[in-house]
């Protein structure tokens, strides 16, 4: 498996990166630790989390997801061979949001504590903040790079204009984003593809895409509403029931049936042929599952097959909010 560069941070990572939003929400703390095992031994590193995991779900606080990564990397003593992605940002409670020099650190010191490490790999901002100046929020990111908390510091779900103005406004006492982190997958390509894109093109950003599978839905597990029912994501994945988004599994399954593949391993394989994207975001729940997204680095898509998911693809819906 052929490792790739993270845009100008000097990391590389497997082509497939683990979202770690399922763990202490869908995935119980043994279920957490199988599949982190599993993935690390297949020769995958990158790790994808964030504070908020998983904070929208009944009974959770939020931090869930990285106290069971610091749990799983502290006993099995592999922190070295992890790539470590997390991000804050978003609310975690009262007082404790947002990007601004007051916050921020707090929410890198209680995310390192979680995941019981020194630093981070990557952090991103999870989210724009329109209260607080690009200028300041690059500051923070800035102050946690000189103390060695973090390596690289990035953004997630920013439009072309305020990822624009977060790259001029870096300089010597302030970060610069090097890592985006955008809603992206075959059903949802407005928002990425265009100006966000060729940012990223230009200036050497490292992209590694959420909702890579559209909350499920391209595994084509989801084809009428009663197969809905009792899913987790559920309201995410319903809105992909349409005309479009049937004619898009047609086209995924014809790909599948002609390279003995899944759905899933089509949709992931189409989107490490993206120019712009390094790798994407992938969760599972079973090791089934790991097994069958994990498989989508061997799979080679040729051009007819990505002229065919192309075409059936186009002209899908904006992004939902923010949610990766």
């Amino acid at each position: 498996m052929q490792m790739r560069k993270l845009g100008s941070t000097g990391l590389k990572i497997a082509p497939l990166v683990f979202g770690g939003n399922v763990f202490g929400w869908t995935a119980d703390r043994e279920t957490s630790f199988a599949l982190l095992d599993a993935f690390l031994e297949a020769g995958f590193n990158a790790i994808d989390t964030a504070d908020v995991y998983s904070r929208f779900a009944p009974g959770n606080q939020g931090g869930e997801s990285e106290t069971l990564i610091g749990q799983w990397m502290k006993s099995r003593g592999n922190r070295d061979r992890v790539v470590l992605i997390t991000k804050g940002g978003m609310a975690m409670g009262e007082g404790m949001e947002g990007l601004g020099r007051n916050y921020l650190p707090r929410a890198c010191e209680a995310s390192l504590k979680r995941l019981q490490t020194d630093h981070v790999d990557v952090y991103l901002a999870h989210r724009a903040d329109p209260q607080v100046p690009i200028e300041e929020t690059l500051e923070a990111f800035q102050s946690l790079i000189a103390a060695g908390k973090i390596r690289h510091a990035g953004c997630s779900n920013y439009s072309a204009a305020q990822l624009e103005a977060a790259l001029a406004a870096a300089g010597a006492s302030r970060a610069r984003y090097a890592v985006l982190q955008p809603e992206y997958n075959l059903l949802e390509r407005k928002s990425f593809e265009g100006e966000v894109a060729d940012l990223c093109r230009a200036h050497n950003l490292g992209v590694i895409t959420y909702f890579s599978l559209a909350a499920g839905f391209l595994t084509g597990k989801y084809r009428r509403a009663e197969d809905l029912e009792g899913s987790a994501r559920a309201r995410m994945a319903s809105k992909y029931l349409s005309p479009q988004g049937l004619a898009l599994l047609a086209a995924l399954d014809e790909v599948a049936q002609r390279h003995a593949a899944t759905p899933a391993q089509v949709s992931l394989a189409w989107l490490m042929r993206q120019p712009s994207v390094t790798a994407p975001i992938a969760s599972a729940t079973r090791l089934t599952q790991l097994r069958d997204i994990m498989k989508s680095v061997q799979l080679e898509l040729s051009e007819e097959d990505l002229r065919g998911l192309d075409g059936a693809g186009a002209g899908g819906k904006g992004s939902s909010p923010p949610a990766g």
